[in-house]
């Protein structure tokens, strides 16, 4: 399956409204994909089929040196193809180079999704209690470090 990483753009915001839609059990209007358009602290970036389709798409926002990955969405006849991993690694790239971290919630029944963050070297930091709603589940908080954060007594490393 061949595919582009490009930024979002209106043009893409009815299709990745239809993706959350598929996805998610409480997408993201077309009018909130919309408005990260337009936030400074945000990148949302697409998979893109030779013809303009939508096959996939993720969001960071950043808030100092800390990433929080919003969404990640593949298409389902896009998923086990790389698409996920090429828009996380995208990412993980800019992690690399202008964060302390980035962290990520994931459905606990999720096991394909957690599978993929773990391969990028995410681990579980803890838990959000019936954070999910349709069904109601919980989050794991799942986070990957890019320079250590000073443990909390003040001494080391973490």
């Amino acid at each position: 399956m061949e595919y582009i990483i490009v930024p979002m753009d209106r043009s893409h915001l009815g299709q990745i409204a239809e993706l959350e839609k598929e996805c998610f059990s409480q997408p993201w209007s077309e009018a909130a994909l919309e408005e990260e358009l337009y936030n400074p602290q945000a990148s949302f970036i697409v998979a893109e089929d030779g013809e303009g389709g939508v096959l996939g798409y993720a969001g960071l926002q950043v808030v100092l040196d800390e990433g929080y990955i919003a969404n990640v969405a593949v298409e389902q006849a896009a998923r086990r193809h790389g698409v996920g991993a090429a828009l996380m690694d995208v990412f993980c790239r800019f992690g690399q180079e202008h964060l302390a971290f980035l962290t990520l919630e994931v459905r606990e029944s999720n096991a394909p999704a957690i599978a993929l963050y773990e391969s990028f070297g995410f681990q579980e930091e803890g838990r959000r209690k019936n954070f999910y709603t349709d069904p109601k589940e919980d989050a794991v908080i799942m986070t990957k470090w890019f320079r250590q954060e000073p443990d909390s007594e003040g001494g080391g490393e973490r």
